[in-house]
């Protein structure tokens, strides 16, 4: 029996796709261990959305290679995408984001030959590869991937170049893997995606068909939406989610930046009127919801007036929490050809002053659920406590033991960040 250790960098769409290839070599008779320990093979599934995700994926692959010099070492995904060249003396399998549903015949086909093995495509004509999962190792909540790849061509992002056009699940082929995951004991399920909100433009069928149906499967108790464009959160959108609870009250909307200038150079589809507007319509309908949201900090062109304007208006929309990147400059970018690109410590100032108004913003939104009763799915226990989270993506403490997977009513009684406490 072969031991596998995997890890997975960047987004959920790896982790579901990490999670599919666990689960597939398990059930063939390989041995899964921690990434750490000695293995006969290694499996990394990169990512590449910033230059320190670049570095990482290197750094992993290394690792990897030194743990233990006659393991089989596979690397996959956007890094390699990103970097068709790269290759490393111990390097045994080199994938893109095609063909991951293939590992078992690749490793098969590596260890009859021993010769390394490249699979890289055109991801223009790549089509949606499906994977089908059933169970979710050592988690409460399944994450469903529905849709890959992006055409929005932001300027500064280079997914839509390695994971290609948007393509989608098949609308029965979603419903039947989150019924067989409700059945299996999920009590949560987490949509996901590369442009999530996007499902369906390759099918004739779109993201508020989906969710209709999806509302109707027995049994399930939390339906979240891991990302979704403002410009995806369309009346019918909102509807589906006024009327059906089951749809958390948590969604993450990225914002980018709180400059009309530079959401221009970015290649936005939107401005900060729009984004304000569809922002207050939400509240009308989801009072308590809680709006996460990305920023990134230091684009060519940042002014410190458009950075003051990007704090005044995260103030403004008062999110829960913002996720904060300082610009990374990407090869095959638009972006890398503006002008006015700002040094390294001007981003890193920038990114700490927005992380520091991060945590004033979540801070506030978590003192006022001090004394109100909110309804936690516990996910695991830990020195006398039990932790989990609410529908709004609260991180709460409970002052007891309680099973794993099972919903509790609590009080929140204080705030000890990054957590809620509560009895």
């Amino acid at each position: 029996m072969k031991s596998v250790g995997i890890l997975t960098l960047g987004c959920k769409v790896n982790t579901y796709e990490s999670e599919y290839i666990a689960n597939l070599l398990k059930e063939n008779g390989y041995e899964l261990r921690n990434f750490e320990d000695i293995c006969d093979i290694y499996i990394i599934n990169t990512c590449t959305v910033t230059n320190t995700s670049d570095i990482k994926s290197r750094k992993m692959i290394r690792n990897a290679i030194k743990r233990n010099k006659d393991a089989c070492v596979i690397a996959m995904g956007c890094f390699i995408e990103a970097n068709k060249d790269y290759e490393i003396d111990g390097l045994d399998i080199i994938l893109g984001n095609k063909d991951k549903s293939k590992i078992l015949s690749l490793i098969d086909e590596y260890y009859a030959k021993k010769e390394t093995i490249k699979r890289l495509y055109n991801t223009e004509k790549n089509i949606f590869e499906d994977m089908y999962i059933t169970n979710f190792e050592g988690r409460t909540r399944a994450f469903v991937k529905i849709q890959d790849g992006c055409e929005n061509f932001c300027s500064y992002c280079i997914i839509p170049y390695v994971r290609g056009k948007c393509r989608s699940k098949q609308p029965q082929k979603v419903i039947s893997e989150i019924t067989e995951l409700v059945n299996n004991g999920y009590q949560e399920i987490v949509l996901t995606g590369i442009h999530t909100g996007n499902y369906g433009v390759d099918l004739d069928t779109n993201f508020a068909n989906l969710l209709k149906e999806i509302v109707k499967i027995v049994g399930l108790k939390r339906l979240r939406i891991s990302s979704i464009e403002i410009t995806e959160l369309t009346p019918e959108v909102l509807d589906i989610i006024k009327n059906n609870p089951i749809i958390v009250d948590h969604l993450h909307i990225p914002l980018q930046a709180g400059s009309n200038y530079i959401l221009k150079l970015m290649n936005r589809k939107y401005d900060l009127e729009q984004y304000s507007k569809t922002i207050s319509q939400i509240r009308k309908i989801r009072p308590n919801i809680a709006i996460t949201t990305d920023v990134i900090v230091g684009f060519p062109g940042e002014t410190d007036e458009m950075f003051d304007e990007t704090i005044k208006n995260c103030e403004q929309l008062q999110f829960a929490k913002i996720h904060v990147f300082p610009y990374s400059e990407r090869q095959g970018t638009k972006a890398i050809e503006l002008k006015n690109h700002l040094p390294v410590d001007i981003k890193k100032a920038r990114a700490r002053k927005l992380l520091e108004i991060s945590k004033k913003l979540e801070l506030s939104y978590f003192l006022k659920h001090i004394g109100k009763e909110v309804e936690v799915l516990i996910e695991e226990n830990k020195n006398g406590y039990s932790l989990g989270h609410t529908s709004n993506y609260l991180h709460v403490k409970v002052n007891r033991n309680i099973i794993p997977n099972t919903f509790v009513k609590v009080k929140i009684t204080q705030v000890d960040y990054p957590h809620c406490l509560a009895e």
